[in-house]
């Protein structure tokens, strides 16, 4: 059965949630903001990826995108007239501070603040994110986050801009996905930097952690009613099979892919059983680094796209497990698995195991193969069909009693997406990026009703 002949799900209603829940868009700035050389803006570790010929599959950048540095009102006023009341965006370092000791770019600030401003005017509450993937890379040619420089450099970045809007901004994520960040980048090697060094991950991935722990307190100095809390990338598990080898290699995954962030964060160190598997790519850890790590957060930023199948598998690095590929499943147009289930699955399994306290859904959404009919009209069928049933999840999770507070899209643009370059869309708004030229799809229409109970 096609995605479009597929029945129509049952969809909640906007009051089936508490009055005050947040309903928002989230974005980054280097998939949407372009404006790549101006203002003083300087190279990030994407910059210098996508310029690495073969890195990109299309062979595109972030320098233009969305241009959302110069069309940010247009945007803005799109999210107000779908009934965002929350907007979810990321601020680029690289427009900040242009070498190590500088002084903060005066441009960068300004354009942030200027950004700020554009969504209070338009009742969209705030959220920053610190930290979404694009380092400078005059810090990555010292070592990137392998280093412990790279911590205090961030923890700089981190109160200059708490300094800068913590007037008005009162939502903090410190870092989206250090998954990704770690593992993806510095292992996997299929984004930026592009490296392939466990023990480099592993080190990157623990002096995140640490820069997260050490912000918060920062953060709340200069910010004394902030909201502050992480973003993780986190699947709900399965074992191949039920086979002693499968439901091994899934618990060994479990402790790498899950528990190795969620459980220092609550105050239990890094999972014993891991640390004596992975040996000698152990990070260095510094007196007082765990404590940091643990430091108490008002909320947990979840983002959910799809669960993961886990097989045993000898010499698969680092673990001897693979994450398999879906079967004959409903997947998106990335080859994702759509199991709205899963999210309330994982949901339930972070409240029972951490009582992490309010949850916010940082990032949800799909990928499709988009076309414009002959009107100009983009009917989505399957993103908004996969909207639909991931907010009835979320429903339910919160009925089984999930505190959580929020769900934000992803994304409100179609952008930049990574080493996927232009070749896929996530967005609610179609970017035409020859003239670009917004285009609600249906399944923002679809949100825009829900959102205003029309």
């Amino acid at each position: 059965m096609t995605t479009a002949n597929r029945p129509e799900p049952a969809a909640p209603a906007r009051s089936d949630f508490a009055s005050d829940f947040l309903w928002g868009c989230a974005t980054s700035s280097y998939q949407i903001e372009g404006a790549g050389s101006v203002d003083g803006r300087v190279e990030s570790i994407w910059d210098r990826f996508a310029a690495t010929p073969g890195k990109v599959r299309d062979g595109s950048s972030g320098a233009v995108a969305c241009d959302h540095y110069h069309r940010w009102p247009e945007d803005f006023d799109i999210g107000r007239d779908m009934g965002l009341n929350a907007y979810r965006f990321s601020i680029a370092w690289p427009r900040i501070f242009g070498e190590v000791g500088g002084r903060p770019n005066q441009k960068g600030l300004d354009f942030y603040s200027r950004l700020v401003d554009g969504m209070l005017e338009r009742g969209l509450q705030p959220w920053a994110t610190l930290y979404h993937w694009d380092l400078p890379q005059y810090l990555q040619d010292r070592g990137g986050w392998a280093r412990r420089e790279t911590v205090d450099a961030f923890l700089e970045f981190a109160d200059v801009m708490t300094r800068r809007l913590g007037d008005r901004v009162k939502h903090w994520i410190t870092h989206n996905e250090p998954w990704c960040t770690a593992i993806i980048g510095n292992f996997e090697g299929w984004h930026a930097p592009g490296l392939t060094d466990f023990k480099t991950a592993l080190q990157v991935a623990h002096h995140v952690l640490v820069s997260h722990g050490k912000a918060v307190p920062l953060i709340r100095a200069n910010v004394p009613d902030a909201q502050v809390g992480i973003a993780l990338s986190l699947h709900p598990l399965r074992a191949a099979s039920s086979k002693p080898e499968d439901l091994a290699a899934m618990e060994r995954h479990d402790g790498l892919r899950y528990r190795w962030f969620l459980d220092p964060l609550h105050g239990r160190g890094y999972p014993q059983a891991t640390l004596d598997a992975i040996g000698d790519a152990a990070p260095a850890i510094l007196p007082g680094d765990m404590e940091a790590i643990a430091v108490d957060t008002d909320f947990l930023g979840v983002n959910y796209y799809f669960p993961e199948t886990i097989a045993h598998a000898p010499g698969h690095a680092p673990l001897d497990a693979e994450v398999l590929p879906p079967g004959e499943v409903e997947t998106t147009a990335m080859g994702w698995e759509v199991a709205p289930q899963g999210l309330a699955e994982l949901l339930l399994r972070i409240e029972k195991d951490y009582h992490p306290g309010p949850i916010y859904i940082t990032e949800n959404g799909s990928c499709y193969e988009d076309s414009v009919d002959a009107g100009g009209e983009i009917d989505d069928v399957g993103r908004r069909h996969y909207l639909m049933r991931h907010l009835a999840s979320l429903r339910a999770a919160i009925a089984d009693g999930v505190p959580v507070k929020g769900y934000f899209a992803w994304s409100l643009l179609d952008n930049f997406e990574w080493a996927e370059g232009y070749l896929r869309r996530f967005g609610l708004t179609h970017i035409d990026y020859d003239t670009q030229q917004r285009t609600l799809k249906g399944s923002g229409k679809w949100y825009r009703s829900f959102l205003r109970q029309e």
